[in-house]
């Protein structure tokens, strides 16, 4: 369901003090919920420089996700925003949404619901849609991610970017999100680098991405074991790598399976077995890429003609795509057990990917 604060002039509103922190865990039992990865920022001067990484907010329409108890919303409407769209999951926190949006009359609205199946390509208005050519629209994503929703909402948001669709059906949005520090390395990690992994490929591809600033963990309730980064995201008018996002997430999640041996090891694990050898040689050749180096070793450059090389083996023959190696492996499995035995545990080989 949507709230939404009454029609009016938006010329001054009071925003309403932020609880301390004592309140704010009493307010809402954070330490029953600290199973759902919730760590909340309350220090102001630290959610404006948050939304300062967002770039120039007047007039803009932006998209919070996960506003909690609002620290980061108070910044964005202090920041003049013509409209601000809350996507919030959790009920405990709406009241105190809803107090923040009756002191920015006309500018809020907030849904309640999941900002994984929220449909974001009917969040704003058609007139704000840009050509994907253009600079980006006017329109930001914001938030202060869990750590257990961060890494698949932002793969779930690069394949709407490779798409066009979702936020990104009005163009090149920008996204300002934070993440676990370590996610943040990877995300940014240039070729060579330790935390080089799938998504550096995958949101280098697509994006511009840009490490801001760390906030230490003990700026959060409750605080986290670990650092939070903000990382900012511009998608590329041309991605690096020109080729389906299923194709590229496949060839990349396969060759960081075994991101400490040779990087035609995880190529191995597209083919079928009766002809792994042969095939893996023919696209590391067509690729011409090394096939001594690590994973974290290979460029943008090995991967775009490794992903090209690929699909052009594909084409030739489809059932190469559709090929799963870990089904492969559960089916050999299965075959040399007796009829009697229930599921076959997972193998060394399984359990990597």
């Amino acid at each position: 369901f949507c709230l939404m604060a009454l029609p009016g002039r938006a010329a001054a509103f009071h925003l309403p003090p932020l609880p301390t922190v004592g309140e704010i865990i009493k307010l809402f039992r954070l330490r029953a919920q600290k199973e759902l990865s919730q760590n909340f920022l309350l220090d102001l001067r630290l959610t404006d420089k948050i939304v300062r990484q967002a770039g120039k907010l007047k007039n803009a329409y932006v998209c919070e996700v996960g506003p909690g108890p609002g620290g980061i919303t108070r910044s964005i409407l202090k920041a003049d925003v013509e409209h601000l769209l809350l996507v919030e999951k959790d009920t405990r926190f709406i009241p105190g949404l809803q107090m923040l949006s009756e002191a920015a009359p006309g500018k809020v609205r907030i849904v309640h619901g999941d900002i994984l199946t929220y449909k974001m390509e009917k969040a704003f208005p058609k007139h704000l849609r840009k050509n994907w050519e253009d600079e980006p629209p006017n329109i930001h994503i914001i938030g202060n991610l869990p750590f257990s929703v961060s890494t698949p909402l932002i793969i779930k948001w690069l394949e709407n970017v490779s798409k066009k669709d979702g936020p990104f059906t009005y163009g090149r949005t920008q996204m300002t999100l934070t993440f676990q520090k370590e996610v943040a390395e990877r995300l940014t990690a240039n070729a060579g680098g330790k935390q080089r992994s799938r998504l550096s490929i995958m949101s280098q591809h697509l994006c511009t991405v840009e490490n801001c600033f760390v906030i230490p963990g003990q700026a959060f309730v409750p605080k986290p074991d670990v650092d939070v980064a903000v990382v900012h995201f511009t998608p590329l008018v041309q991605p690096k790598i020109q080729q389906p996002f299923e194709l590229v997430e496949k060839l990349v999640q396969s060759v960081f399976q075994f991101r400490r041996k040779y990087c035609c090891r995880g190529v191995e694990i597209l083919f079928p077995e009766r002809e792994r050898l042969k095939k893996t040689e023919q696209l590391m050749m067509a690729a011409d890429v090394d096939p001594t180096l690590r994973p974290f070793q290979l460029t943008m450059s090995h991967f775009r003609n490794l992903c090209n090389a690929y699909r052009k083996m594909c084409d030739e023959d489809p059932s190469l795509f559709a090929y799963n190696y870990r089904e492969e492996l559960r089916q050999k499995k299965r075959k040399h057990l007796p009829k009697s035995t229930g599921d076959p545990e997972q193998t060394d080989e399984e359990e990597q990917l």
